[in-house]
């Protein structure tokens, strides 16, 4: 069995019923995963992370150190922002690239189990397993897409590098990759390495995350249209499908990576262009909105679903509850209890206190497989990056002073 492809096979569990074990991933296919098994850069699944960890950043970041302290561009004062210098460039490879490779791992390692779990406990009844097994190939085949990574790839390299004029045509004095001269602008040595390699590298990685999103998406869709076997009284409160919500913290390496960059990004402009963080709050607000909707978003798929089976579950035990209350009330308080028969102690309090718990639990059912938390998930990774940039507003020593005073 490919351990880059899906197959499903039966199996029984420990107590003798089959299963379907699901072979399902969003990162063990596609060409460069395949390109990276060749030069064993990765095992079946995922190892090898070091390599991949020192090899891809270096190889975007190390050139350009070597070119510039070859021509004088690493530090000192000949450029208004020498190489060592840039925040950006150095969030970009350093830490946004380590962090989207580290997200492969966790989201391997994160989302199996929980499109197992849609078999594991019974939510795709085997009626519906042949259209789940469909969706699962059918994913798998998007992630393994020769066609999609080549667009990839020739969007960021090919297209990719008419953004190489505008990146020149911003700017109004020298840096490390480009120069600002009277005769005009070119890149430096550095510059050419940094637009032609650097970059793609980068908004590849990012892409290709942004394409298995939309792979996870496609998938839980076509799940949201089989007929699962969802429960209105679970207590997870989202008839069963709560555990989707174990799916958000998968994606938190891609945010963090994003929000890292752009927070270096406004750093950059605050410090060497005398720009205020005020200035970017629409920004920030708008990548943080733009997070929830692609990592919540897949999972509102099921939003329909679980709004008919809240109305469905709130009629059935609304009637089961006119029926159970009115024996009730006939029962113990019309006085057709049978004679001997005492109140205290019946099994007839409990069951009605269960029913009204059981209704409660309809009644609370969320429109999404999701909480509070799983937004917090979200917004931690998207946001905390930025918090340093408050000491561009607030100073430190500020801030401490108001801390102590608190305390003491």
């Amino acid at each position: 069995m490919s351990v880059a492809g899906a197959r499903v096979a039966r199996r029984p569990d420990a107590s003798g019923i089959e299963t379907v074990p699901v072979d399902f991933s969003l990162v063990l296919g596609g060409p460069l995963y395949q390109l990276w098994r060749r030069l064993h850069a990765t095992g079946p699944t995922l190892e090898l992370l070091a390599r991949r960890l020192i090899g891809i950043p270096l190889l975007a970041w190390l050139p350009l150190l070597v070119l510039t302290a070859y021509e004088g561009l690493a530090i000192g004062r000949a450029v208004a922002v020498p190489f060592l210098y840039d925040l950006e460039v150095h969030a970009r490879f350093l830490v946004a690239i380590p962090l989207l490779l580290l997200a492969e791992v966790i989201a391997h390692q994160r989302i199996r189990p929980v499109v197992q779990h849609f078999v594991d406990a019974g939510i795709v009844p085997p009626a519906s397993l042949p259209g789940f097994r469909a969706a699962v190939d059918g994913a798998m085949r998007l992630r393994n897409s020769v066609i999609v990574e080549l667009i990839l790839v020739v969007s960021v390299f090919g297209v990719g590098w008419m953004g190489l004029g505008t990146m020149l045509g911003g700017l109004t004095t020298s840096t490390w990759y480009a120069l600002v001269e009277p005769a005009g602008r070119h890149l430096t040595l550095a510059g050419q390495w940094y637009g032609h390699v650097s970059i793609p590298i980068f908004q590849f990685l990012l892409l290709r995350w942004y394409f298995r999103l939309l792979v996870w998406f496609i998938f839980l869709w076509r799940v949201s249209r089989l007929d699962l076997a969802l429960t209105a009284t679970h207590p997870d409160r989202a008839g069963g499908l709560g555990f989707l919500a174990g799916s958000v913290s998968a994606f938190a390496p891609v945010i963090l990576a994003q929000s890292v960059f752009i927070a270096a990004f406004i750093g950059q402009r605050i410090l060497f262009q005398g720009r205020i963080l005020q200035s970017f709050q629409y920004e920030i607000a708008a990548f943080a909105v733009v997070q929830l909707l692609l990592v919540l978003g897949p999972l509102l798929v099921f939003a329909p679903v679980l709004l008919e089976l809240k109305r469905r579950g709130r009629r059935e035990y609304g009637a089961l509850a006119v029926r159970y209350t009115r024996e009730f009330h006939e029962k113990w308080v019309s006085g057709g209890a049978p004679p001997g028969e005492q109140l205290v102690g019946s099994a007839d309090l409990q069951s009605l206190a269960d029913l009204a718990n059981s209704y409660e639990v309809v009644r609370g059912m969320r429109a999404v497989p999701f909480g509070r938390d799983s937004i917090v998930q979200v917004a931690v990774p998207a946001l905390v990056p930025f918090a340093p940039l408050l000491l561009t507003v607030v100073p430190a020593e500020q801030i401490l002073k108001s801390l102590m005073g608190m305390l003491l």
